[in-house]
């Protein structure tokens, strides 16, 4: 009814600007948050999505310019649904997975700073 439904959710994606004014009003010191491996490398492996970067590093500007430090989680149950069906994802070959995992934890310390 009136249009609402739960497709968007909070949408920090396209608001976290007001959000991160929330958060500072709030007095916020700290804010935890996942960096997606699915949104920043959607295969897996293959190449890394600017556009995921360019939302990460706008986010972790916008904490650091109001002093609250960001506390990044690099996994948090997004495996990259290519991995799973190209091997299996965690429970095929640790050596494919850990790799894979690898490169994306590259790709986040490489650009976003560590």
């Amino acid at each position: 009814e009136g249009g609402a439904s739960g497709d968007v959710a909070c949408d920090h994606y396209h608001r976290f600007r007001e959000d991160v004014e929330i958060m500072a009003h709030l007095g916020m010191q700290a804010y935890r948050f996942s960096i997606s491996w699915s949104r920043l490398i959607p295969d897996g492996q293959g190449e890394v999505n600017e556009v995921a970067v360019k939302f990460y590093s706008d986010l972790i500007d916008a904490l650091l310019a109001k002093g609250i430090t960001p506390w990044v989680t690099l996994y948090h149950w997004d495996l990259p649904s290519a991995l799973e069906q190209e091997f299996g994802g965690w429970l095929g070959p640790k050596s494919r997975v850990t790799a894979a995992f690898g490169r994306f934890a590259r790709a986040c310390f490489e650009r976003f700073g560590g």
